[in-house]
Order: C-alpha cells, then sequence, then structure tokens
C-alpha cells in the first residue's frame, strides 16, 4: 500500500517501544528527535498511570507532548509537577459507587486500587499494592474508599482490583451480574480486573489526540503489539504491527515491522516517516 503522509504518530508502550528487558528501543531517542522539526507529534498510549509513563517521556526528550494514561481514560499534557489535561473519561458516578459498595461487601480482601489523575488511592496497604508499588514504582495513598466517593470530588480514570487469580476471576463473575451501564471490566493479568469508562480505549484516544492536533485519521501511524491495540491499528493511516504481536494481530495491521527486541519502532519511523 502506499505509505500516507504522517503527521502524528501514537504508539502503545510495553512490547512496542520497551524491549521485554523493560529497555527502550535504542534507536528510538533519536528517530523521535529527528520528528520535532517536522512538527510530528510523538504520543504514547498505555495502560499505565501518568507515573508510568513520566520517566519514559523524559527518556525520549518530548517534552510536554500528550500522554494516554489509563488506555485513555486520561490524556494530559506534562510532567508530575505541571500538567494540564486535555480529555479524561472518569467512571460513571452511579456505577463506581455500586462496584464499591459491593466488592466491599461481598469481596472485603480484595485490594481496590483508585487511580485518579496522578494518584493511586487504596482501600489497605498489603502484599497486592507492595508488589504493585514494585513494578510501577506508583506510591498507594491509603483511604477510606467510600469516604472519598461521598466526597465526590475525585474522578475515578481507573478501578484495579487485584487477589489470587481465582478470587478474581469470582469479582469478575460477580460484576457482570451487577446492572452496570457504562462501565467495561477486562483482566489485564489472571489477577488484576480492571474496570474504566466503557468508551475508553486507545482508538478512542487515537481520535482524540487527532482532533486536538486537527490532523486527519489518515495522516496518523500507530504501533501496537497486541489485541487491545487492534483498533486504533486499523483507525489510523497507516496501522504498524510488531514482529512480537500474535498472527492474528499482524493480520489487522496495515504493515509488520521489527520485534520490540530488534528496534521496531524506530525502524518504522525511518522507514515510514523519516525516510532517511
Amino acid at each position: 500500500m502506499p505509505t500516507p503522509y504522517i503527521q502524528l504518530i501514537l504508539t502503545d508502550i510495553d512490547g512496542t517501544i520497551l524491549t521485554d528487558q523493560q529497555a527502550l528501543d535504542p534507536g528510538l531517542k533519536e528517530a523521535v528527535q529527528a520528528l520535532k522539526p517536522r512538527q510530528i507529534p510523538f504520543i504514547l498510549a498505555s495502560a499505565r498511570s501518568p507515573h508510568g509513563m513520566f520517566p519514559l517521556m523524559e527518556a525520549l526528550d518530548l517534552d510536554r507532548s500528550p500522554l494516554a494514561c489509563y488506555n485513555g481514560a486520561l490524556i494530559l499534557s506534562g510532567d508530575a509537577k505541571d500538567y494540564e489535561i486535555i480529555a479524561e473519561h472518569g467512571l460513571d458516578r452511579d456505577d463506581l459507587g455500586l462496584i464499591l459498595d459491593q466488592v466491599q461487601e461481598h469481596f472485603p480482601q480484595v485490594a481496590i486500587g483508585w487511580y485518579s489523575g496522578t494518584d493511586w488511592l487504596v482501600n489497605a496497604h498489603n502484599q497486592w499494592t507492595d508488589i504493585e508499588h514494585q513494578i510501577t514504582g506508583d506510591h498507594p495513598i491509603v483511604k477510606d474508599l467510600q469516604e472519598v466517593f461521598t466526597q465526590g470530588d475525585r474522578v475515578a480514570h481507573k478501578l484495579l482490583l487485584i487477589d489470587e487469580a481465582e478470587v478474581i476471576a469470582e469479582v469478575q463473575a460477580f460484576l457482570e451480574t451487577l446492572p452496570l451501564k457504562h462501565s467495561a471490566c477486562y483482566l489485564s493479568k489472571a489477577n488484576y480486573l480492571e474496570i474504566t469508562h466503557q468508551s475508553v480505549s486507545k482508538e478512542h484516544a487515537l481520535k482524540e489526540v487527532a482532533a486536538f492536533y486537527q490532523v486527519p485519521l489518515a495522516n496518523c501511524l500507530t504501533l501496537g503489539d497486541n489485541f487491545n491495540d487492534v483498533p486504533m491499528l486499523q483507525a489510523a493511516g497507516l496501522g504498524v504491527a510488531m514482529a512480537n504481536a500474535p498472527q492474528a494481530v499482524q493480520d489487522q495491521a496495515d504493515v509488520v515491522t521489527a520485534s520490540n527486541n530488534d528496534r521496531g519502532v524506530s525502524r518504522a519511523l525511518q522507514r515510514y516517516v523519516l525516510k532517511d
């Protein structure tokens, strides 16, 4: 297919710009810097919290380029000390209240994380919050989540429920029986159940940042490696799958680049955008 004129790039993080050893694509910073004179935004999109994305933004010297956090539930520009919200999609308040009430009543041992902006609020400090802190570097803030809900001044961009896998499977089945109107639940790991507003997706984030920059989707390039990336790969003018992506994901992309362990993203930028 002819390569469209690319004016905006949005990429997944884990398994895409990061190697299996969690190191950045070695050629990426140079490629990203080459985009700047061309005024092509390079935007990170992930289920990660802002604190999980700020270090990568700094390592790539992205300045105040937008970050699509929590898979697009929060799109912000800036850094931890000074940021502005471009778009946000919090959980429906009725759904949020019902989930908190029912989960704490029927599964009181489950660790509940409430992500609001850059804050990670938890119902208790336990082994699960310790593990998540070690993985992400985020620092939990212990709060009475029912009290936070009652105060009504905190958006919930995401809820994360953690416990043993068999318990989380029970929680997921239980939530499916509740009359939730605007929420989506999915497993990000066998024992991690994530809950966001049903409108949240990387595809929707792509459409919002494209509108922010006034760039047609036909002139956007997206990169990803997993099934939740497929809609954004298909929505963009050029959807690039990683060679480490499942074959079914590769089949849905326009093109396939090298793997995340073989500079796949920087190679794609050179081939389809910089063309040096």
